[in-house]
């Protein structure tokens, strides 16, 4: 103040109820918001959304037996607040959490009106009747297909990552009214990632869905993506134990405890004995009656041979409608009768009652028998 006049700064403070807060406040508000990611995190997490959301597509396409397209992922920083001024109501939102390999949550938002269609085909319907209002079975069934959206966008990002990454059991629930929380532990001042897509189900659905991931969650997936995070090893309780029995304690106060080297324990005693057998005894073979009955109606598979010869591949393609092939036994000698198989007996062919038979002329001897038993 001077000579008892305002100046026109103090004028405008006036003006704005004393408040200090410029214009150029806000602009560095609002730049401060948008430095939370930079433009490679953004592309970074565009990627992994692209990514991930597309196995989800296919995913969807599977259970609602119609081509889906999920793509151009738009990564914006904003906060609850705002989001919850640009949500057009109701939305069905779908909760997961990171179990392994990244920690932190995840949710799906989807309009009612492309869930009742995702809904409909799943229950067998066309998916032309829209509606907002969603019964419990249509929210069940809905709740599946996102489901198995977010796994199969996990596998990818497991795959992306080269870790195992889990997640909890999903848990979904509409939203009605811009009052209720979105997130139970975020505030509406609270900054978030949106990474929005666009949703194309044939010819029935062309709409967005939403990403919403925490700035924390955000960042780790950058880190890893950028390889500045390496995972932890995971000890289980059975290799701590080991590590801790390995080492002896040796107590030299009441307050002081030193590891040092592994006790040396005795290996136990193992008796070893020969091996003892059984003394076996002579004994004489008696030959018990052979009950023949037993296999006397046991069919048998008889065969008679009258000659062989051996061909090449070109003599036999030369065979034709009234070609000859020379046998290896002259005309008088006598044929081969088989058994399964095997020679027991010779005879000469005869003819009887129109028919060819063979009369047996000589029987296979016993040395000869055993000869054939190998072949």
């Amino acid at each position: 103040m001077s000579n008892g006049f305002l100046s026109q700064e103090e004028i405008d403070s006036l003006l704005n109820g004393g408040s200090n807060t410029s214009s150029n406040d806000k602009i560095e508000e609002n730049e401060s918001k948008e430095e939370v990611l930079t433009d490679i995190d953004k592309d970074l997490l565009g990627e992994v959304g692209n990514i991930s959301m597309g196995s989800a597509s296919t995913a969807l396409s599977q259970i609602i037996n119609q081509p889906v397209n999920i793509t151009t992922p738009i990564v914006t920083i904003t906060t609850i607040g705002e989001l919850k001024n640009s949500f057009q109501i109701p939305n069905i939102a779908l909760e997961v959490k990171f179990t392994s390999g990244i920690v932190g949550k995840n949710l799906l938002v989807m309009k009612t009106t492309d869930a009742s269609v995702i809904s409909s085909l799943m229950m067998g319907g066309d998916g032309k009747q829209v509606s907002q209002d969603l019964s419990e079975i249509e929210v069940s069934a809905v709740s599946e297909a996102m489901n198995q959206m977010i796994g199969s966008a996990a596998t990818s990002m497991a795959t992306m990552f080269s870790r195992e990454v889990n997640i909890s059991p999903p848990e979904s629930k509409i939203w009605r009214d811009t009052t209720e929380p979105l997130l139970d532990d975020m505030s509406d001042d609270e900054q978030i990632i949106k990474v929005s897509f666009s949703m194309i189900i044939g010819d029935l659905v062309d709409s967005t869905i939403m990403q919403l991931l925490p700035i924390g969650t955000g960042k780790k997936i950058v880190s890893i993506m950028m390889g500045q995070e390496v995972e932890s090893p995971v000890v289980n309780e059975r290799e701590v134990s080991q590590m801790i029995n390995e080492k002896a304690p040796v107590i030299q106060s009441q307050d002081e405890v030193i590891y040092e080297k592994p006790i040396e324990r005795p290996m136990p005693t193992v008796e070893v004995h020969p091996a003892s057998f059984q003394p076996l005894n002579e004994t004489t073979a008696t030959h018990s009656s052979k009950n023949i009955d037993l296999i006397l109606d046991v069919p048998l598979e008889i065969s008679v041979v009258l000659g062989k010869t051996k061909k090449s591949i070109k003599d036999i393609l030369n065979l034709g409608t009234g070609s000859l092939i020379e046998l290896d036994k002259l005309a008088e000698e006598p044929v081969e009768i088989l058994v399964n198989g095997k020679r027991v007996a010779y005879g000469e062919v005869v003819v009887v009652d129109e028919n060819f038979g063979v009369r047996i002329t000589s029987i296979v001897s016993n040395a000869e028998r055993v000869k054939t038993l190998g072949n």
